[in-house]
C-alpha cells in the first residue's frame, strides 16, 4: 500500500535504496523546518515584546548586516571542510547558542520577565537576527547538500517527499513547541527544547552519511567540452561575480528577491495589525504559532494532493510561472481587503505554495551547475540575497510610519497600501519573464545533459 501511494504522489524510484535516502533527508529537513518553524513566532513574540513592533522593519534591515560576516564565513567552512562536517559544526553552534539564548531570556532583568520595550535592548535585536540566520544558513546547506548528491529525474520523484515532510515540520514544530502547550509564562523555555532537537538532527545527518551507499550519493555530471577537467576553484567573491555575469544565476536570485521583497510587506501589514488584536508576548506567540501551523496545514494538502506533479506533469516552466501569478492575485486582494482575516489566510497561502510547490522547484535549478559554483552562488543567493530582498521590503514598510505620521492612521496606510500595490504588480511581471527564462536554460541544459555554468 505505502507503494502504491508513493508511486500515485511520486512516481516510481529505481530502487529501496533510493527512497530511503530521501526518507532520511525528509526525517532530517522535518527536524529542521519543525525548529525553525517553532522558534519563527517566537523571533517576532520576543522582539516586539522587548523592543516594539514599529522597529520590526529595522530588524529585517540588522539581518543583512549579520548575514554577511556569517555567508563570509559559510563558504570558507566549505573550502575548509566536508559538505556533511560544515552541517554538524553549524547546527552544534547554533544548538549552544540556544541553551544560551534560554539563559538570558529567563533572566528577571534582561529576559521576558522585564515587560518594558525598549529599542536599546540588545538581546532582541540578537534573537531576532539569531533566528533568521538560523532558518537562510542550515536549510541553504541541507539544499546544497541534497542537491549535490542528487540527479534530475531522482530529484522530481524525491523532492517532494522532502517538501512534504518539511511541511509536517511547519505544522507539528510550532503546534506542539509553543509556550501555552507546556504552560509556561513565556516563551523563554522553548528556546532550550529547541536545543536538543538541533543536536538530534545533525545526529541525523551523521547517519545518513553513515548508511546511505555511494552509489546515492552522486550528483548531477554534466558533459561540456568548455569545462576544465581539473577542480575549478571559485573564492567568496566569485560566487558574487558569477551571479552578475551568469544570466542563468542571476534569473534565480531575482526570483527568489522578487518572492521575499512582495511577502516581508505582507507580513509586516499583518503582524502589525495582529499586535493591535492580542497583547502579551505569550498570546502574540500563540497567534503567529497558529499562522504557522496553518501554513503547514495547506502546504501538507497541496503536497498530497498532487501539487507536486505540477512540476512532474507539466513541467519546470509551469511550475515557476505560477508562483508570480499567485502573488499578484494576493497583492490585489490585500489591497481590496486590509483587514487581519484576509492577510491572515494571505500569508498562510502564499508561505503554502511557496514551501511546497515554489521552493522545491528553485532547488532543483542548481543541479545543472558545477559543485564549485553551486556552493559560492546558492549560498549568496539563498542567505544574503534572501536577507537582501527583505531589507529592500522593509525599506518599503518604513514609509508606511511616514505616511501615518503625515496623512493620519486611515489615509496614510490607505496611501502605503496602494503605492506598495503598484511597485508589487511591476516587480510580479517582471518575475515572470524572468522564470520563463530561466525555466528554457535549465531545460536545454538538462536535455543535452550539459553544465549551465
Amino acid at each position: 500500500m505505502i507503494n502504491r501511494i508513493v508511486h500515485f504522489l511520486w512516481g516510481t524510484f529505481e530502487s529501496r535504496d533510493e527512497l530511503k535516502k530521501f526518507l532520511v533527508l525528509a526525517a532530517i529537513f522535518f527536524c529542521i523546518i519543525g525548529t525553525y518553524w517553532a522558534m519563527r513566532p517566537l523571533k517576532d513574540s520576543i522582539f516586539v515584546s522587548m523592543v516594539g513592533v514599529d522597529f520590526l522593519p529595522w530588524a529585517k534591515m540588522f539581518s543583512i548586516s549579520i548575514m554577511i560576516p556569517l555567508v563570509i564565513l559559510y563558504t570558507k567552512m566549505i573550502d575548509a571542510f566536508a559538505r556533511h562536517k560544515v552541517f554538524y559544526i553549524l547546527v552544534g553552534i547554533y544548538a549552544v547558542l540556544a541553551i544560551v539564548f534560554y539563559y538570558f531570556l529567563m533572566h528577571p532583568q534582561y529576559g521576558l520577565a522585564n515587560e518594558i520595550e525598549d529599542p536599546y535592548r540588545i538581546l532582541g535585536w540578537l534573537w531576532y537576527a539569531y533566528v533568521e540566520s538560523f532558518g537562510s544558513l542550515i536549510v541553504a546547506l541541507f539544499w546544497v547538500i541534497t542537491t549535490d548528491i542528487t540527479l534530475p529525474e531522482s530529484a522530481r520523484r524525491g523532492f517532494p517527499i522532502i517538501a512534504l515532510f518539511g511541511q509536517l515540520g511547519n505544522m507539528v514544530g510550532p503546534y506542539v513547541l509553543r509556550a501555552s502547550r507546556f504552560g509556561f509564562v513565556n516563551s523563554a523555555p522553548i528556546a532550550g527544547i529547541c536545543s536538543v532537537v538541533m543536536a538530534f538532527t545533525a545526529f541525523l545527518m551523521w547517519y545518513f552519511m553513515k548508511s546511505t551507499p555511494k552509489n546515492q550519493l552522486q550528483g548531477y555530471v554534466g558533459h561540456d567540452g568548455d569545462k576544465p577537467k581539473n577542480k575549478e576553484a571559485v573564492s567568496f567573491l566569485d560566487g558574487l561575480k558569477l551571479i552578475f555575469t551568469k544570466g542563468y544565476l542571476l534569473g534565480i536570485f531575482l526570483m527568489v528577491s522578487a518572492y521575499e521583497a512582495i511577502v516581508v510587506v505582507f507580513d509586516y501589514h499583518f503582524k502589525s495589525m495582529a499586535k493591535m488584536v492580542y497583547s502579551g508576548e505569550a498570546n502574540y506567540a500563540s497567534f503567529l504559532a497558529e499562522y504557522a501551523v496553518w501554513t503547514g496545514v495547506i502546504s501538507t494538502i497541496f503536497v498530497l494532493f498532487g501539487i507536486n506533479s505540477i512540476q512532474r506533469k507539466l513541467g519546470i516552466t509551469t511550475s515557476l510561472v505560477l508562483m508570480p501569478i499567485f502573488v499578484a492575485v494576493a497583492t490585489i486582494m490585500l489591497k481590496i481587503y486590509p483587514v487581519l482575516g484576509v492577510a491572515f489566510w494571505i500569508m498562510v497561502f502564499a508561505k503554502a505554495v511557496n514551501y511546497a510547490l515554489n521552493a522545491p522547484t528553485i532547488k532543483q535549478l542548481y543541479i545543472p551547475t558545477t559543485k564549485e559554483v553551486r556552493y559560492k552562488s546558492q549560498g549568496w543567493i539563498e542567505m544574503f540575497g534572501s536577507r537582501a530582498a527583505k531589507s529592500g521590503g522593509s525599506a518599503m514598510n518604513m514609509t508606511r510610519g511616514v505616511f501615518k505620521a503625515r496623512y493620519g492612521p486611515i489615509v496614510g496606510i490607505n496611501f502605503f497600501l496602494t503605492l506598495s500595490t503598484v511597485m508589487s504588480l511591476g516587480i510580479v511581471a517582471a518575475w515572470f519573464f524572468i522564470a520563463m527564462y530561466v525555466a528554457k536554460t535549465y531545460n536545454e541544459a538538462t536535455k543535452a545533459e550539459k553544465y549551465v555554468c
